[in-house]
């Protein structure tokens, strides 16, 4: 028997999730185009998600990633795998399911963090899909792949905090429906490294909070947004610290595994439609008297592709089954590895689709340009690919290693 192998409960939501994809969701994708086309606003919330939003609810796809069973189905990481990789298929489906970044995360952080104060007023309503939320980690001026780099400061100031600083791609921020952010910031800079910062839950319309300015990926707005915000003496509360001051790397970790394994998995779903849009495109398209499909070149580029996805999967698949058996830090390996893997993979079938389109691919007739926008961005996004390649190496070399020489492997 495969360690792989579908559970009954993951297969029944399989074909549900399967027929709601078929019947409402692929066919909603041209009505929310036009919507985002009438509106002329590139962050307005299409009513079609609403209806999208409330047929995923009477049909019980809701919240299907969350792992606690009173919030959702309680699903386990192996089961969620190809879930998220149908949703990945579609812009819409993430969101009409309430399983799009970086709301996940943040709920995963309320429900382990959060007071009750917190769950009553963002979890809670985070989970009705009523509201969204961002995460405001990355900072314009450091590195901030390096967290211990990040300069916001949060100074103490009797029963609050005081915030000052900018960060940039928080990636939601500009979304309709959010009104709360996670700040990650440094509360003390003589501690420890990884002990100096904090997260705080900080109110969108909080005095002193500006969202300067949308950042396009490649010249895609995007609905979300992904937002340059600055800090001008946002005052805090004490209770709004997630976790406890010093906490705050920790906590990123805790909500970067599963979140980089989300992605990994909605990225497969990504690269299948592009393979099946290159195929269509291979099939229909004739140039010197022949279809595309009859090239070698481009029979090389789909037998490839399917090599490639089906790898991708595989190792996405073992990284859900190690989180679920011996945890995100025994996994830490495979966590890393899809994350680099999976976006260098559907990068360059998305390309191949691309140019098997001609000059076609390039345009918004078809979703390649913006697939690849999205995608070719998530090679940097919860950390770009040389920072989780230099942790796989790390560990690699650390194995091999005398064992008198392991103290001296943190400098590698």
């Amino acid at each position: 028997m495969s360690i792989f192998e579908t559970t009954d409960r993951a297969a029944a939501y399989q074909r549900e999730l399967q027929e709601f994809m078929d019947s409402f969701v692929y066919p909603a994708e041209p009505i929310y185009a036009q919507q985002m086309r009438e509106a002329g606003d590139p962050h307005f919330h299409p009513p079609v998600l609403e209806d999208l939003k409330r047929e995923a609810k009477s049909r019980g796809l809701w919240n299907l990633f969350h792992p606690h069973p009173e919030w959702g189905p309680g699903l386990t990481n192996l089961e969620y795998a190809p879930l998220a990789e149908m949703m990945g298929r579609s812009l819409l489906a993430p969101e009409a399911c309430n399983c799009s970044a970086p709301d996940t995360g943040n709920m995963e952080l309320f429900t382990l963090f959060g007071t009750d104060e917190h769950k009553a007023k963002y979890l809670k309503p985070l989970l009705q899909g009523t509201i969204r939320s961002a995460f405001a980690m990355t900072e314009p001026a450091v590195a901030s792949s390096d967290a211990t780099n990040i300069e916001l400061r949060m100074e103490r100031a009797g029963d609050e905090y005081v915030l000052n600083g900018r960060k940039w791609f928080a990636s939601n921020a500009l979304h309709k429906n959010c009104r709360v952010l996670i700040v990650m910031g440094k509360t003390d800079p003589q501690a420890a490294p990884h002990r100096q910062q904090s997260m705080m839950v900080v109110p969108l319309d909080a005095p002193g909070v500006t969202i300067v300015r949308n950042l396009p990926v490649f010249g895609y707005a995007g609905r979300e947004g992904h937002a340059e915000i600055s800090f001008d003496n946002v005052r805090v509360p004490t209770k709004d610290v997630l976790g406890g001051e010093g906490q705050g790397f920790a906590i990123s970790q805790a909500r970067l595994g599963p979140g980089r394994i989300h992605h990994a998995m909605r990225i497969v779903g990504v690269a299948e439609r592009a393979l099946e849009l290159m195929c269509s495109r291979a099939l229909s398209r004739r140039t010197f008297g022949a279809p595309l499909s009859d090239r070698a070149n481009i029979q090389d580029w789909i037998a490839e592709a399917r090599i490639n996805i089906d790898m991708a999967r595989l190792l996405t698949l073992q990284a859900a089954h190690l989180m679920d058996t011996v945890g995100n830090k025994q996994a830490r390996i495979e966590i890393a590895a899809i994350k680099v893997a999976a976006p260098m993979m559907a990068v360059e079938i998305i390309d191949r689709a691309i140019q098997v389109h001609g000059g076609g691919g390039v345009t918004d007739d078809f979703p390649l340009a913006m697939m690849y926008a999205q995608i070719r961005a998530l090679r940097l996004a919860d950390g770009p690919d040389e920072v989780h390649k230099r942790a796989i190496a790390r560990i690699e070399l650390r194995k091999r290693q005398p064992r008198g020489d392991r103290t001296d492997s943190s400098r590698l």
